[in-house]
This record gives C-alpha cells, structure tokens and sequence, in this order.
C-alpha cells in the first residue's frame, strides 16, 4: 500500500485520464478486437497460440482471486481512495490482475512474435504501462500485478513450447480437448463449492464464470474448427475483409445484447453467454462467411 499511496500523491486529472486509456488496452473489448482481427483476417495460427494463452491464464487468474480472495486496496486500507473512473471495471478479487493478464497475454505474445525491434518492445512497454496504470489508478497492489505477469509469462511460455505437439495429431487433439473441458468443469466446481459454504459472495464469482463460459467456448470452438470447419483468412480484396471483420463485431454486440435477455443475469446465465459468444468467434461466424466469401485463387 506504500507504493499505491505515493502513486496516488502523483495523480492529476491529465494523467487520470491518460491512465485510465492506457488501462482499456487491457479489457475485454480491446481484447475482443484484436483477437478477432487476429482470428477472422490475419493469421489463424497466430490467433489460436495468443487465444490458448489468454484463455487457459485467464483461467488460472481467475482460479488464484477465488483462492486467495485478497479485497481491493480501498478494502485493505479504507482510507485510500481509487480513482472513481476505474472502480467499475475492477470488478472481482484483487489478487492477480485480471487486466494485466489480459494485455500480458495478447500484446507480450504478439511482441514476441513479431520480427520488428520497434513493434516488439511497443508491445512489452504496452502490458508494463497496462499493469502500472491498475497501479496508479489504486485498483491493484505491486503482487497483483506481478503475480499476474508470472502466471501470463508461464502460459505463453507453456503454449509456445507444448501447443504444437498437444495439437500434432488426431489423438493429441482430443485428449487435450478432454483436458481443457476437465479444467473448466473442474473450476466450476470449486466455484459452486465456495459459493455453498458462503466463502464466495455472488459479486465476487462473476468473473470467474465468465472465464470458464469464455474457456469452454474456446475448447469447442477449436475443436469444432480443427476437425470440422477448416475455414480461411483470407479474402479476395481488402475491402471484403473490412466487411468481414465489420459484420462479425456486429453479431458480438447484437447476441451480448440479446443473451441475457433470455438467460438472465444469474452466475450459471454468464457461462452460457460467454460460452455463446466465443463459440460464436471462434466456429459459428466463420461457418457462415465461409460460405459468402469466395475464396481467394490458387497461384
């Protein structure tokens, strides 16, 4: 809390707002953009190792905050105060940062990939900026965010080195499907198991279903992907795919919509619609413009 309180000396209604932007490079919209670019346009490949990455950390974070349960800083320390803008999003335990996992994730593996000095260390200094505006901004402690650097840093590391084998072949393919269904049915689980004996209030395990909907969404989405639909990125011209991309944003913002007026808000209501909405990115949207774009020639 010393680091956060001489953070908060510092603040000014410039810099408040400048880290208030720079924090949104690390929610789920951000996220949601890039992946989708990414997945739908770009490289597949390269999607799915950033997706496994983000999803299975995720999955862990959110597993450690329902663990620990570690309270927000202005919880720990009533009298320091947060920065008002940012207190929305800071949703959940404090204990590791979700956004910092988020942008750990997506710009740390996309600056490992790239080729290009000037573009890589943009995207590292991206997640250390993501990580000390949750600082400044007075929603994480120094440990959340580095406990959130680790747990991104072991994934990408994890993903980089075993993906291209646990996907290698057929059989491969199914046991770590099998794998990744157990994970997510096993978090649910623990989850239930602490909201019945009171150690989970409800606020608290939004966020944890919300990953494991997003992770089940994933797991069935690039296995259905994998074995079934095989679609591509690419696009006869470019403006095809601004349409493309265009239209599948669109579909997300129309079933985030839609969902809960159906399903409800209740904590099982967000597996299902985040479940839905993965899945939706990841194999139902490219079933359906793969049957509008025509392909691009052979050479």
């Amino acid at each position: 809390m010393v680091f956060l309180w001489f953070l908060e000396s510092l603040r000014t209604p410039a810099a408040d707002r400048i880290m208030q932007f720079i924090t949104q490079l690390g929610e789920e919209t951000a996220v949601i953009l890039v992946l989708c670019l990414l997945y739908w346009c770009v490289s597949k490949g390269l999607a799915l190792q950033i997706g496994f990455s983000y999803f299975l950390a995720g999955l862990a974070v959110q597993t450690l905050k329902i663990t620990f349960r570690v309270p927000r800083p202005w919880v720990l320390d009533p009298a320091f105060s947060p920065v008002e803008s940012a207190v929305p999003a800071a949703t959940g335990y404090s204990f590791p940062s979700g956004h910092t996992q988020s942008a750990a994730c997506l710009y740390g593996s996309l600056g490992l990939q790239t080729s290009r000095k000037g573009l890589r260390w943009l995207c590292f200094a991206v997640v250390l900026l993501v990580g000390f505006s949750r600082m400044y901004l007075g929603c994480h402690t120094p440990w959340d965010v580095l406990g959130s650097l680790a747990v991104s840093a072991l994934f990408i590391w994890l993903t980089r080195r075993f993906l291209p084998r646990l996907t290698a072949d057929p059989v491969s393919m199914r046991v770590f499907f099998a794998l990744l269904l157990l994970v997510c049915l096993g978090i649910t689980v623990l989850a239930l198991l602490l909201r019945q004996y009171g150690l989970l209030p409800q606020v608290y395990a939004v966020d944890c279903f919300k990953a494991v909907g997003a992770g089940l969404g994933f797991a069935v989405g690039w296995y259905l992907e994998a074995t079934r639909l095989r679609f591509q990125t690419a696009a006869p011209c470019l403006w095809m795919q601004a349409v493309k991309f265009a239209a599948g944003i669109f579909g997300i913002f129309v079933l985030n919509s839609t969902i809960p007026l159906i399903t409800g808000e209740c904590v099982i209501a967000k597996i299902i619609k985040y479940f839905i909405l993965v899945l939706w990115i990841m194999v139902i949207y490219p079933a359906l413009f793969s049957r509008v774009v025509p392909p691009c020639p052979k050479n």
